[in-house]
């Protein structure tokens, strides 16, 4: 337990730490391009733990707090600071109201690109996903109503091709609030083919927080007994076995899912048993003699060198680039539309997430493998570069929006406008880091 909990802090602070050093730093490095004087970098916020001073006078700083960071720039307003200005630099209000627009932009760009770099590496890494199945759908579900009655496997959701429930359920996600239909892609474990299912929604979980998008369909995710591919040289592939047979029964007794049937062979080595299948429609007999294997701790088990469906997802160095920008592309897009159905009250509030459930969330990927961890990293970036975007006067995207007035009109907004402003953004902020704080707390004990 208490190793549980290591793992979710250090989780959380790995996450948080390179999303804001990665969103700092585009900050920094627009400004430096733009010959403005870099006072302080500082990744967390309070007491510094650790400073140093650089050749060019900019401090960089790790404090104490690590929910944020900020990149100071000098600023001549300040008397005192206006003392520090190196030669060849300048003051950042002495800056075109462009530069500054682009000094803001950076950040979030710089967690875009993250994100870019993130979905580079698993692509071209590669990654390998058990393949989104369903068993038997339950009556008078929506699914079972559209005609969705036999075990099938997901190939798309809406068009775009699936390769886990990962993937499944963004694509719901991105469907919240909205009435219509879902267009389903599957193919039929008994038979194969692949046909197409229409599922109607209206005002679909408008409101609702924390919304079950694959329950509330009928979509309850199981390993089914089919053979996702078999090695060479096996039990397996002596007795004819083929990738796609779904195994319904062994030696008669019924065979719910994998593990059911893993359990059935590790029980019978170098017994023959007979497998009842489907094969492309058909159900037939199959008998086969599971090699004697060991397991870890020294007992006998069968094995037949056969393995469940899988997905990897693997490109090469060049082709993974345009797939990783369109990974990016398309959250994005979700993310903001997410946003929007919260603003519009299609989707609830409730669905906030806080720094408790990041930690979680990071913790739990971190357990699983590093590939979950890094997904997870990815699409935090994403969200965090959106986030910013947004014009709330305390964030990138309200700096943005100053800077561009001030751009259009040719002199800055009225100082009393913008501290009015930046007061608003605070709060603004602060009640939605309080409600998503408190969302995560009613999660924590729920």
């Amino acid at each position: 337990m208490q190793a549980d909990f290591f793992i979710y802090i250090l989780a959380f602070l790995a996450v948080l730490g390179i999303l804001v050093t990665f969103h700092e730093y585009g900050h920094y490095l627009v400004a430096r391009w733009s010959g403005v004087q870099v006072v302080k970098f500082c990744v967390g916020f309070g007491r510094p733990i650790w400073s140093r001073t650089d050749k060019h006078g900019t401090e960089f700083a790790l404090a104490a707090i690590p929910l944020g960071g900020f990149v100071r720039m000098l600023d001549d307003r300040d008397p005192a600071q206006a003392a520090d200005l190196r030669p060849g630099r300048v003051a950042y209000m002495d800056l075109h109201p462009a530069w500054r627009v682009a000094i803001a932009l950076g950040g979030p760009a710089a967690n875009f690109i993250l994100a870019i770099m993130v979905y580079w590496l698993l692509q071209v890494a590669g990654v390998m996903n058990i393949a989104p199945m369903i068993s038997f759908p339950e009556a008078n579900t929506p699914i079972a109503r559209a005609g969705w009655t036999e075990p099938a496997q997901i190939k798309a959701v809406d068009g775009q091709p699936v390769y886990s429930w990962q993937d499944v359920g963004l694509a719901l996600t991105n469907r919240l609030g909205e009435s219509g239909q879902i267009e389903f892609s599957i193919q039929d474990a008994k038979s194969s083919r692949i046909s197409e299912v229409v599922v109607p929604i209206l005002n679909w979980h408008e409101g609702v927080g924390e919304p079950d998008v694959l329950g509330s369909l009928g979509l309850k995710p199981q390993a089914l007994a089919m053979i996702g591919g078999v090695e060479a040289d096996t039990p397996a592939a002596r007795a004819g076995l083929q990738e796609g047979d779904w195994v319904q029964a062994v030696d008669q007794r019924p065979v719910g899912g994998w593990s059911d049937w893993v359990d059935e062979i590790e029980a019978h080595p170098e017994q023959t048993i007979t497998l009842s299948l489907y094969r492309q429609g058909q159900l037939r007999d199959v008998a086969v003699t599971p090699a004697r294997a060991q397991r870890a701790d020294g007992t006998d088990k069968g094995a037949l060198g056969v393995y469940p469906p899988v997905i990897e997802v693997r490109r090469g160095p060049l082709e993974a680039v345009p797939a990783a920008v369109r990974d990016t592309w398309d959250k994005t897009l979700m993310t903001l539309g997410v946003i929007k159905k919260m603003f519009t009250g299609q989707v609830s509030v409730k669905n906030l997430s806080g720094p408790i459930s990041i930690a979680q969330i990071a913790g739990d990927s971190a357990k699983y493998s590093w590939r979950s961890f890094v997904t997870i990293l990815g699409f935090l970036s994403i969200s965090l570069g959106v986030l910013n975007l947004l014009p709330i006067p305390i964030l990138d995207g309200g700096q943005v929006v100053f800077n561009s007035l001030e751009w259009a009109m040719g002199k800055p907004v009225p100082e009393r406008i913008q501290i009015l402003s930046v007061q608003v953004g605070v709060l603004l902020v602060g009640t939605m880091l309080i409600f998503a704080t408190y969302n995560d707390v009613l999660r924590l004990f729920n």
